[in-house]
């Protein structure tokens, strides 16, 4: 218990450092992007998809270390935009559910990123354009694809009944960037996401609101999110319910200190545990469903031992109905 806090007491003033300096670059980092973007308008007009190619681009891996850190690399995620809109946007909607099992599509204004609408596959349709109605502005889309087809396509969108960007098939092996995203940190990244694994450590006696806006990325709504620190040498299992292994998809991404992913898995068993984890981290789990439910999510979460943090997670109902204990 000393030693821990004598830890705390030195990583404290670090961490708020770390905080200050992330809010810095986050608001000059991100003005640069919008000055980019509004001068290179040719961008804007055309399906944007992460990958090796983009993370290569001049200012993309500062603009995504400080805009959407908690990299999501279990979807393919294409973005569009900025483009006005009078009236409406329409996608082609029989593209999307052709090339993902489950995907969200969110419509941000810009440049606030405000969002402002939410499209899920849960959201059943059998049309083949689904329209949205917009307030006169700007907007961005943000579009993510899990449990992907074979043939992977970004869809043709409608603005105002005018064509902005035509369909784009994208490679299967897109993410493959992913595998080795870890040999780009540095200094810089590791100094801006210093600051997390310590208000993870000091959860219990941080606001929980403050918390998960610092660390959770924009929810969807049909996502729920499990999340912590994990020391160094540190494993993780994680165990799910039945009826979470029946009927949610569930993923999960270890994070280094620098918040650059250095594990990802779809969990598709029971109970998996973790090699341990080389550095200081912290881990998110992304639980989503497979058919629209209403039932609300919950985690248990202990020490089995020294070398192991462990994680439950189920349906609340399951409490009265089918008792469950970690092992």
């Amino acid at each position: 218990m000393k030693n821990y806090q004598l830890d705390i007491l030195w990583e404290i003033p670090l961490a708020f450092l770390s905080f200050l300096f992330y809010k810095i670059m986050k608001w000059a980092i991100g003005n640069l992007f919008t000055l980019y973007l509004s001068l290179n308008k040719e961008k804007a007009y055309q399906w944007r998809v992460l990958s090796q190619d983009i993370i290569d681009s001049t200012l993309v891996l500062p603009v995504l270390m400080t805009k959407g850190p908690r990299w999501n690399t279990h979807a393919i995620i294409g973005t569009l935009g900025p483009f006005k809109v009078k009236e409406s946007m329409t996608f082609d909607r029989e593209i999307v559910d052709n090339s993902a099992k489950s995907w969200i599509m969110v419509i941000y204004s810009f440049p606030s990123y405000k969002t402002i609408a939410n499209i899920t596959s849960s959201n059943s349709s059998s049309e083949k354009w689904q329209s949205v109605q917009l307030e006169p502005g700007r907007y961005t889309i943000g579009l993510r694809y899990y449990n992907r087809a074979e043939t992977i396509n970004l869809p043709t969108i409608k603005v105002d009944e005018k064509q902005l960007v035509k369909s784009q098939t994208i490679p299967a092996d897109i993410n493959d960037f992913y595998k080795n995203l870890i040999e780009r940190k540095n200094w810089f990244y590791l100094a801006l996401h210093y600051y997390i694994y310590t208000i993870l450590r000091l959860r219990k006696w941080l606001p929980e609101s403050f918390v998960k806006k610092e660390y959770l990325p924009v929810g969807a709504p049909d996502t729920d999110f499990f999340y912590g620190n994990l020391g160094r040498g540190k494993s993780l299992q994680v165990e799910l319910s039945e009826s979470i292994l029946t009927n949610y998809d569930t993923y999960l991404t270890l994070y280094d200190r620098s918040s650059l992913p250095v594990f990802s898995s779809e969990i598709q068993q029971q109970t998996q545990t973790t090699e341990p984890i080389e550095n200081n981290g912290f881990y998110l789990i992304r639980v989503r469903q497979k058919s629209p439910r209403s039932e609300k999510l919950e985690c248990q979460t202990s020490e089995k031992d020294t070398s192991t943090e462990q994680i439950l997670i189920r349906e609340a109902t399951e409490k009265q109905d089918a008792p469950l204990s970690l092992k």
